[in-house]
């Protein structure tokens, strides 16, 4: 696990090829599986594929989504809120997951955060993906990944950029 965090970069260009549907099969039971607070499993998962609606979706903020049109999918992760007070960092926790598992099996992601984030003046990108996939009132959109074979390389992070002096050992202020 240790070598695939060292290895993993945030992908926004991809290869037009389409992820297996064995390979998206393993996508969702992954996140399926993601851990949440009191196995309340606030999460619900769109998987999106179609061409035309990941070209719509990549316009669904202003800044740092438009990677989504060139995805081969995209997985809107969206919660009900009154299943769990801590849906957002369920969702979140699936987000890695779904992250981990897409660059185990060879592909690239990224995420594009959705709440808090506008579309335009009028509308929020949450309502925006709403109404663009037809999610009921009561779900929350937390965030889209785009997912797929990269057509971009990136090294991974050198250790010496790690931020180090953010640990402290048993208390705040206290290094290793």
């Amino acid at each position: 696990m240790l070598e695939l965090l060292r290895r993993r970069r945030s992908i926004r260009k991809f290869q037009s090829r389409p992820v297996a549907a064995e390979t998206q099969q393993q996508l969702i039971e992954a996140v399926l599986r993601s851990p949440s607070s009191r196995g309340r499993n606030p999460w619900e998962f769109i998987v999106v594929d179609d061409p035309a609606l990941l070209t719509k979706l990549a316009a669904c903020k202003r800044h740092g989504s438009a990677f989504l049109a060139d995805a081969s999918l995209a997985v809107v992760v969206a919660a009900d809120p009154r299943k769990s007070d801590v849906w957002i960092e369920d969702c979140a926790i699936a987000a890695i997951i779904l992250q981990l598992t897409a660059a185990s099996l060879g592909l690239g992601s990224c995420w594009a955060q959705i709440r808090l984030r506008d579309h335009d003046d009028n509308i929020s990108a949450e309502d925006y993906i709403r109404r663009l996939l037809g999610l009921p009132e009561e779900l929350r959109v937390e965030a889209v990944v785009g997912i797929g074979f990269p057509a971009e390389e990136k090294p991974g992070h050198p250790a010496a950029s790690l931020l180090s002096g953010q640990v402290h050992h048993n208390f705040f202020g206290m290094g290793r």
